[in-house]
């Protein structure tokens, strides 16, 4: 936007961003227009409302600018206090697996297995609903806010909305809902993982590079310096282990809906239809993940959770995803999709910045270990970074753009 001259507000929102990331690493970088970020997008119009307004535009502007020089200063300060290690430390305090002592479970199968048309009706109780009432900004968790003395009687009200609309797009088939998953052996090498075409282990098909926690610790902390990698068994230890991944949507069609069944005036229904396809994308996940454990993988088979249990992790195994905290770099989304066919077998595209569409889409890796679990790798150093790059094949330059979220030094001071 600023190099093309833009000097129209940037609205900034999602699930990977947040007040800090927006007024730390993108404000400072749009100097035409003003940078707002908003929590969702029913917020999003008092925001539209206020920039477009000429009596509240300015003050509301200054406002912003006033709490974003703010929110700067508060982060300076708390990443001044923040030390990190050096990579080649952090390295030697990896998580460690008693790799001799396990043996992972075979996958029941290897290879892609895709879903076409999935019913809707088998997702609905795997949704998780108490995100669902944050979109709309009711605090509180499912079900216990339909009875909660502030916002219980809303909640009620939405919550019977939002079955009344599930009832009409699944009997319409306003929306469907496809998935692919895969499984690969897969071997770790230092902190990539190595994803082989055959159990002989001899072809390497892909290759997902990960990254490692640097924050320092107290001398008498026992926390490991964590990387994806440590839950996979190293080329080194000779077992051979294995990993999955998955791409689901049930955002095709979205579009159509919205513009077939609402006025464009309509925002409660048009929020309401595009907050539950999000719901039964990320219902899709956990449904393939508990099919993963139980049935195609099968490290899990004989696995009894309510859906409650499910909803709250208590299972064995991780799904993290590119762009998210244990891997930051959203790019590597390209090589999962690229093993999971993922576009051809389910619809969902990856744009330039690879977000996915349908945006209710959801998609990751699958890890089997007991030990695994998921953390947040935080701010990186340059050490890091230049290491990084040099395992993708990239410039410094390239690596730091894309991992310019968790850099913990100002790239502008290289040299």
């Amino acid at each position: 936007l600023e190099r093309e001259g833009f000097d129209k507000p940037l609205l900034i929102g999602g699930a990977t961003t947040s007040k800090v990331h927006t007024a730390v690493k993108i404000d400072p970088n749009y100097d035409r227009g003003q940078t707002v970020y908003v929590t969702d997008a029913s917020r999003a119009v008092g925001v539209v409302s206020n920039l477009l307004s000429e009596t509240e535009s300015d003050r509301f502007v200054k406002g912003v600018v006033e709490e974003y020089e703010g929110v700067r200063a508060a982060h300076l300060a708390g990443e001044l206090r923040k030390t990190r290690i050096s990579l080649s430390d952090a390295r030697a305090n990896k998580h460690v697996m008693d790799w001799q002592n396990y043996s992972p479970r075979k996958p029941a199968m290897l290879g892609l297995k895709s879903f076409e048309n999935y019913d809707l009706e088998d997702l609905v109780p795997f949704i998780d609903w108490s995100p669902f009432f944050a979109t709309w900004e009711l605090s509180g968790r499912y079900p216990a806010i339909l009875n909660d003395n502030k916002v219980g009687p809303e909640a009620k009200k939405l919550f019977a909305d939002a079955q009344e609309m599930l009832r009409r797009l699944s009997d319409g088939k306003w929306l469907k809902a496809s998935a692919v998953v895969g499984l690969w052996p897969a071997n770790a090498e230092g902190d990539d993982i190595r994803v082989y075409g055959s159990e002989e282990r001899s072809d390497v098909i892909a290759t997902f590079h990960g990254l490692r926690q640097q924050i320092a610790r107290r001398k008498d902390s026992e926390r490991a310096h964590v990387a994806l990698a440590d839950f996979i068994a190293p080329i080194e230890s000779g077992v051979a282990d294995y990993i999955g991944g998955f791409a689901v949507t049930a955002g095709i069609g979205l579009e159509e809906a919205l513009e077939k069944h609402f006025d464009a005036t309509d925002d409660y229904g048009r929020i309401m239809l595009t907050a539950l396809a999000d719901r039964l994308a990320e219902a899709f996940a956990e449904q393939m993940h508990a099919r993963m454990r139980q049935e195609f993988w099968g490290y899990a088979d004989n696995e009894q959770l309510s859906i409650e249990q499910i909803i709250d992790e208590e299972y064995e195994g991780i799904r993290p995803a590119p762009g998210y905290p244990a891997q930051p770099d959203h790019t590597e989304k390209a090589t999962l999709f690229s093993l999971l066919d993922a576009q051809n077998a389910t619809g969902i595209s990856l744009t330039e910045s690879f977000a996915m569409l349908p945006a209710a889409s959801v998609s990751g890796l699958y890890f089997s270990h007991p030990e695994s679990y998921y953390f947040g790798v935080g701010k990186i150093e340059r050490d890091q970074v230049e290491d990084y790059a040099k395992r993708k094949g990239w410039p410094v330059e390239v690596a730091e753009r894309w991992l310019s979220p968790v850099l913990n030094y100002d790239t502008r001071a290289r040299g």
